[in-house]
């Protein structure tokens, strides 16, 4: 019988990175560019949502708070989600338009770390996006109040079943609380996975009107 806790289990995990490495030479100028060069391998070798990525907002008393979000769009004038306004971050972006976004793809051994201020996007860009969903989807964005207390699933069901029969061989409209958020980067660090935790790192930096490079110790 494995007599090993769960947290002596964890304790005991080793794994080394041997996939890659990562030189100055290989970065692009603008780290959207070169976020851009990661993506597209991180989707071609097949990793199951290469797009999910952790949220970092400020939420009560100065606590950080992290959830998965989606990432849907990116340019050079940010990396997009869409959400509920009245959420919990919604909430917190509107106390605090600040956040941390994080990529991590252990099959390739890469991390992606992103910090900017938060804007909300254009309207017209959230209603092309709401209507590019599938139609469950859509009614879910009606029926769900995003991280408001819910008494039951029974609840959160009944009220998806009212807006599917209201919306019934109707276009369904984006709700005024539903839309997208478009964090603008000043700072993306890109780390590469290497043998004996000596890993790569290099972070951008938007300093003036243009992005500076430095390699940081792992």
């Amino acid at each position: 019988m494995d007599e090993n806790t769960v947290s002596e289990k964890i304790s005991l995990i080793r794994y080394e990175y041997m996939a890659k490495e990562l030189s100055r030479n290989d970065l692009e100028p603008n780290p959207v560019k070169q976020f851009e060069k990661w993506m597209d391998e991180a989707l071609k070798s097949d990793i199951a949502e290469a797009n999910a990525m952790t949220l970092s907002t400020i939420a009560w008393e100065g606590f950080p708070a992290s959830r998965i979000v989606l990432l849907r769009e990116f340019d050079n004038d940010g990396f997009v989600f869409y959400t509920n306004y009245l959420s919990d971050k919604g909430n917190e972006l509107k106390i605090n338009p600040k956040a941390a976004l994080n990529f991590f793809w252990p099959q390739i051994q890469r991390q992606i770390r992103i910090q900017g201020v938060v804007e909300k996007v254009e309207a017209e860009t959230s209603d092309n996006y709401f209507n590019s969903r599938p139609r469950l989807s859509q009614i879910s964005a009606w029926a769900s109040k995003q991280s408001s207390q819910l008494d039951s699933r029974k609840r959160l069901e009944a009220d998806f079943d009212k807006f599917q029969a209201e919306f019934k061989d109707k276009a369904i409209k984006r709700p005024d609380n539903w839309g997208g958020y478009r964090v603008k980067p000043i700072s993306i660090e890109f780390w590469q996975g290497r043998l004996s935790r000596l890993h790569d790192r290099f972070v951008y930096k938007f300093v003036g009107d243009k992005w500076e490079i430095k390699r940081c110790s792992p």
